[in-house]
């Protein structure tokens, strides 16, 4: 404060000379003029106020100068004594434990030994003395001959118990500081002792060394010092014009008498925008608390836009503020235009009879906003309770003290309701409170005909109850519950009927109970352009479930709702649609020939019915290309044309949709070898964990996506351990909009991570670690592990090129069928192999091998290195061969042929009894 009126009388001399004048008659009379030309004299008179600093600075300079002295010589006498009990103890430590030193007390004649030994260790130290004694103190070695063999002056005991003594002493060569530690044999036993001590002279004097330059540092600080605070008093000087205290505290006076009289608030805030001084109008227009000055404007409680005015320090001109219950007009100015200290000044004039068109003005402000708010606010997501929970959100407080939404439940299911409908469900609630009497979220309320809901849903007309508590229709719709409504407090309703057209699909309740006027027209009308626009973007979010439902439907309908039994995996799965839209991601199992099973995932790239659409025709044609038992990379080829020619379709009919970008992984696992053949088009690639717990990403050639045409595809053979978990997924599972895949494969690598887990508790795991709040795309999971068909289930037969190897082939399958304790299939299984073996002979070429796998079903198998496919025909009466395949499909549940790198295998299936 002194330093800021201080500069103000520096730019308004004009105004203070006469004051000033008058103040320096009383103090000397005459006129003479002090001012800044009255040099260093008057800044070192003590009756000034820079006289009075000046004297002070000095005197704190020289006993700061003095302490620092003091605790430089004390803590430098410290650490020499300390640097002597450390060295000491060291010394004697190295001593005690060199080489020889133990022997030497032993030795016949001690002290010749150890006295060079000790001597040379003394001047290499340095240490003032190295003495060796025995457990009775008596010395061995002494820098003073004619102290050997005299006893050892200190403390010993400690030392015969195997501790180290340090001391200070005054001996015969003055204060020292001695350290005594204790000879030991290997046992433990102390067998002698040794000290070493220095006179605390030979480390210490470092503080006589240093003490005059540190007073000369100290002369010079003073030095300095003195000159800086002589020029901070001659500022000060200039500053207080040479004036002595008693006089500044007049002049104080009489402008306080000033500041505080006029009837206009003044307030001055420093340039950090803490307020510095307010007079006695401010503090009450503004209604400051008592410590107020020194706290920043922004802590006082002001609302955020008068606090945000003074604390910018902007020029302002008559700008209308309301305050509590005035408005305040403030004019601002800053303080720093010539030169000043920097802050401002602002004045305060009571403008209250404007209140009243001011309150008009800010009411028709805040409905202006809150429609401009509610059209940002409400329909932010495309689901019909979210978008009436948001409408009340939106109007409480602000407009209704509470608000309810009641929707029929067609709209809540994306249906258009039923215009005669009255009975609705509350879908959203909102309110100051939380314990209103009103109808809870989620009940079915049926509105009697004389209720202002029930007139609404009629007529499409909003309705204004002023006084529930004189309102018949009203309260014959539930004369308890309404009872409680009124005795609660409420006592104002505005009904507005959701409407889109002459689509009507609910209403809508503004309640009023704090404020005590009740709704009036204008509020009517508020009230009907809010739920317009509400009403618009529920009618989306209801037209967006229908079609979300229709697509979900349809997706559900196409995805397996059950996977096949099999003996070669153990599968768990998880299908997670999107939050915005029903994609086109799909799995599928299907059991091969062999018992092997076929595990299949793909990705249609969008969303939507389209995507679903072509999800569904995709996974219809993998099953179709799977019967042909085919490998995987030429059922990807068969694929790729397909989209290929859909999206030809597409365009021919000019509707632009195609699915270009497709992506599928097809995998073929064989519980009999352990192989899984694998092939993929633009599909993330599989991850396999180890019964160890371990998890690799196999190298699996990328193919192009699905529809491109011109590239082909590979397969890759993996060997599996039984026990290993194959997972397959889609990319929604490690790729969204903050995560690129490579950290998603990491995050995938470190879910999948640990042994001894079931599919299940793996998928719920990857889930855990990797699903979204809200996942933008679809996400499908499959775990599968393995299985291995051991060899006691599979019998196999290398069969010879002629006829005479059929009977052989009978036989041994009568052995192992028996041996499988299946006599009763001997019969039929015999008959199929040998029609089989007979048709190999006949038709293919070798080698020709025959192999049975106990499975779910038997299965009988005959490889031979021919590619001619044999055909089922019917033989007429008069012919005498064709019959085999007859048979054998009569006989067998299935059969068929798939063919290998090295021919064909025609196979045959049988349930078991």
């Amino acid at each position: 404060m002194v330093g800021l009126l201080g500069r103000s009388r520096a730019q308004s001399t004009r105004r203070l000379d006469k004051p000033l004048a008058h103040l320096r008659g009383q103090r000397g009379g005459g006129t003479h003029r002090r001012g800044p030309s009255a040099g260093p004299r008057s800044a070192l008179s003590g009756h000034s106020v820079a006289g009075q600093v000046f004297v002070l600075q000095v005197v704190i300079v020289i006993l700061l100068v003095l302490a620092a002295v003091v605790a430089l010589v004390l803590q430098v006498r410290h650490d020499s004594t300390q640097e002597a009990r450390n060295r000491s103890l060291a010394v004697a430590e190295m001593f005690a434990n060199a080489p020889g030193t133990r022997a030497a007390l032993s030795a016949p004649d001690p002290t010749a030994v150890l006295e060079p030994r000790a001597e040379a260790a003394r001047k290499a130290a340095p240490v003032d003395f190295i003495v060796v004694m025995n457990t009775d103190a008596i010395r061995y070695t002494s820098p003073n001959p004619d102290l050997i063999g005299k006893k050892f002056v200190g403390t010993t005991a400690p030392v015969l118990a195997g501790q180290p003594v340090v001391e200070n002493i005054t001996g015969t060569i003055g204060p020292l500081v001695q350290a005594t530690v204790p000879v030991k044999d290997p046992d433990g036993k102390v067998v002698g002792m040794v000290s070493a001590g220095i006179t605390t002279a030979h480390v210490g004097g470092v503080a006589e060394q240093q003490l005059p330059l540190v007073l000369a540092a100290a002369g010079v600080g003073l030095a300095l010092a003195t000159a800086g605070t002589a020029l901070v008093s001659r500022r000060l000087m200039r500053q207080t014009r040479g004036l002595g205290p008693y006089e500044m505290t007049r002049m104080y006076e009489h402008h306080d008498a000033v500041l505080h009289a006029v009837r206009e608030g003044v307030i001055i805030v420093s340039g950090e925008g803490r307020l510095l001084l307010a007079n006695d109008e401010a503090n009450r227009l503004l209604d400051l608390p008592d410590d107020a000055e020194g706290r920043h404007v922004l802590d006082l409680g002001l609302d955020a836009a008068t606090a945000g005015l003074l604390s910018s320090g902007r020029i302002a001109s008559d700008e209308v503020h309301l305050v509590g219950d005035r408005l305040l007009a403030i004019n601002q100015r800053p303080t720093d235009l010539e030169g000043g200290p920097s802050g401002s000044v602002a004045t305060l004039r009571d403008s209250t009879e404007l209140r009243a068109l001011s309150g008009r003005a800010e009411v028709a402000r805040e409905r202006l906003k809150l429609l401009y708010d509610a059209g940002f606010g409400i329909g932010t997501s495309l689901d019909v309770t979210r978008t009436a929970e948001e409408l009340a959100e939106m109007a409480v407080p602000r407009f209704a003290d509470f608000l309810t939404v009641d929707l029929a439940d067609a709209v809540l299911n994306g249906q258009e309701p039923d215009d005669a409908g009255t009975e609705l469900r509350r879908t959203a609630y909102g309110g100051i409170r939380d314990d209103a009497p009103l109808y809870p979220r989620g009940e079915h309320i049926r509105f009697v005909p004389t209720s202002p809901q029930a007139h609404s849903l009629r007529t499409g007309q909003a309705v204004l109850e002023p006084a529930l508590g004189e309102a018949p229709g009203w309260l014959a719709q539930n004369p308890r519950r309404t009872a409680q409504v009124v005795d609660y407090g409420i006592h104002s309703l505005i009904t507005v009927p959701l409407r889109v057209g002459p689509l009507v699909m609910g209403v809508v309740n503004f309640w009023r109970s704090e404020k005590p006027e009740s709704f009036d027209v204008e509020d009517l009308a508020l009230a009907e352009e809010l739920v317009a626009r509400a009403a618009v973007s529920i009618d989306n979010a209801r037209r967006y479930t229908r079609e979300h439902t229709m697509a979900v439907t349809l997706q559900r309908s196409l995805l397996p709702r059950s996977l096949p039994e099999q003996s070669a995996l153990d599968i768990a799965y998880r299908y997670l649609p999107a939050q915005a839209g029903v994609g086109g991601d799909w799995f599928d199992v299907l059991p091969l020939p062999g018992a092997r099973v076929a595990v299949v995932v793909g990705d249609v790239v969008g969303h939507g019915l389209h995507a679903a659409a072509t999800m569904g025709r995709l996974r219809t044609a993998v099953h179709n290309f799977s019967a042909l038992d085919l490998p995987p990379d030429e059922l990807l080829g068969l694929l790729d044309e397909l989209v290929g020619r859909i999206d030809q379709d597409e365009v021919a009919e000019g509707s632009g949709a195609t699915i270009t970008g497709a992506t599928c992984l097809y995998a073929i696992y064989d519980p009999t070898s352990r192989r899984c053949a694998i092939a993929r088009a633009g599909h993330p690639p599989p991850a396999v964990v180890r019964p160890d717990g371990s998890v690799a990403f196999p190298e699996v050639p990328a193919g192009p996506p699905l529809g491109l045409g011109g590239l082909p595809f590979e397969t890759a053979e993996l060997e599996l351990e039984e026990g290993s978990r194959l997972v397959l997924y889609t990319d929604g599972l490690v790729e969204d909009r903050e995560r690129d895949i490579d950290t998603g494969l990491e995050v995938l690598g470190t879910a999948l991570a640990g042994a001894d887990r079931s599919p299940e508790d793996t998928c719920r795991a990857v889930l855990d670690a990797l699903l979204p709040a809200r996942p933008s795309d679809d996400i499908a999971l499959i775990v599968a592990r393995t299985h291995a068909l051991g060899a006691d289930r599979i019998a196999e037969w290398q069969v010879p090129s002629e006829p005479a190897a059929v009977g052989v082939v009978r036989a041994s399958v009568t052995r192992q069928l028996t041996e499988w304790e299946l006599d009763e299939m001997v019969f039929t299984t015999e008959l199929i192999l040998s029609e089989l073996v007979t048709n190999a002979i006949r038709h293919g070429s070798g080698p020709i091998r025959v192999r049975m796998v106990r499975d779910r079903t038997l299965i009988c198998e005959v490889f031979d290195g021919s590619s001619t496919s044999p055909h089922l025909r019917y033989a007429a009466t008069t012919d005498e061969g064709g019959r085999g395949l007859f048979l054998v499909a009569q006989l067998a549940e299935r059969w068929g042929t798939r063919y290998t790198p090295a021919g064909k295998v025609i196979w045959a299936e049988q349930p078991l009894p």
